[in-house]
């Protein structure tokens, strides 16, 4: 009897720990996340830096992930490149997502030049509403009354949250719209060459593809954009730790991600990226002098976040055929396609 009593104490204790582990999983997500959302803000707009070069940011970002992939996976051979991957498969599927996956970069980051990071967020919340319609129509998803509602509120508040905007800079809206789009194609690219090419690829697999053929995507507009503008300004600075330190937070970013949805779940992952959301909205109207967040802002944001909730529970809501053979898979395999989808999906505009 002492000996099952011992030994639910320490399974409790066991219990504990691991609930202990997970939450710290989160809260660094969580920080890291609205942390490099900060960080690039300060380093396209601050007047320490003054580094207004927003594809120059993404395309550093994109060569140092190519490098430390490389690294990782070809001469400290840490993690194995999975198998499966053809050149008519990279051709079709793989240079499609890195193209999308350098806009959405591009233009995510270029809107931090015209707005403030709270309103772009609020923005962002438009995103399950492009990639239910652009789904819909590459007949990925299925038109039903319900998700109509859920688009219609998700719209609603993010237009009443741009009425509440008192500064609002069209350039920027359209810079952060067209970088919502990219993000949905991508997303819809990605799971084009999840179901039907068949190949499954963990994280570091997917970025040490994806990557170099962003990082090119980039180097173009970047060649003829901002190279010239680069080249006759002298003011600008941006100190080598400070360049290093950014690209690094990008990257353990991504690798936060991963660890969050190997951990818990792909809802659990959403759910996270809901409360960032919300945390970094009100953070920056305390960092940042060019935030006001007005009561209209905060009403219509809580009826888009309202509106990407439900769509997250319907979207990510078992099965009921082979759900528990799917939820088996899953935590035997964290690079299955939902793992995959889901950690590229959550990844934010660096």
């Amino acid at each position: 009897m002492e000996r099952t009593a011992a030994e639910a104490a320490a399974g409790g204790k066991g219990a504990w720990r691991d609930g202990a582990v997970t939450y710290l999983h989160l809260l660094f997500y969580i920080a890291i996340s609205g942390g490099q959302i900060f960080f690039n803000k300060w380093v396209l707009s601050s007047k320490e830096i003054n580094f207004p070069y927003p594809v120059a940011l993404t395309l550093l970002h994109m060569v140092f992930s190519s490098v430390v992939c490389f690294a990782i996976t070809k001469i400290f051979k840490i993690v194995k490149i999975e198998e499966g991957m053809t050149t008519d498969i990279y051709i079709s599927s793989v240079i499609p997502i890195g193209a999308m996956f350098a806009m959405t970069l591009w233009l995510g980051n270029s809107a931090y030049l015209y707005i403030s990071v709270a309103f772009a967020q609020m923005l962002k919340a438009i995103m399950p509403v492009a990639v239910f319609l652009l789904g819909a129509a590459f007949g990925l998803e299925e038109m039903s009354c319900k998700m109509l509602a859920i688009m219609s509120v998700i719209s609603v508040g993010v237009i009443v949250a741009s009425v509440g905007e008192i500064t609002i800079s069209w350039v920027g809206v359209v810079y952060q719209m067209g970088g919502v789009v990219a993000e949905a194609l991508r997303l819809i690219f990605i799971e084009i060459f999840l179901k039907k090419k068949g190949v499954r690829l963990n994280l570091i697999s997917m970025m040490y593809y994806v990557s170099p053929c962003s990082a090119l995507c980039l180097f173009i507009p970047w060649l003829f954009l901002e190279k010239p503008k680069m080249d006759e300004s002298a003011s600008w600075n941006f100190p080598p730790f400070t360049l290093f330190l950014n690209c690094l937070c990008t990257f353990i970013l991504n690798m936060s991600v991963f660890l969050v949805i190997s951990r818990t779940s792909a809802l659990t992952a959403r759910v996270t990226g809901v409360v960032r959301d919300w945390s970094v909205v009100l953070l920056s109207a305390a960092i940042f002098a060019d935030t006001q967040l007005t009561f209209i802002n905060i009403i219509g944001y809580a009826i888009a976040i309202a509106g990407v909730v439900a769509y997250n529970n319907h979207k990510l809501k078992p099965k009921p055929q082979g759900n528990e053979q799917q939820s088996a898979d899953s935590k035997a395999n964290p690079g299955s396609p939902q793992d995959v989808e889901t950690s590229i999906s959550t990844k934010e505009a660096s």
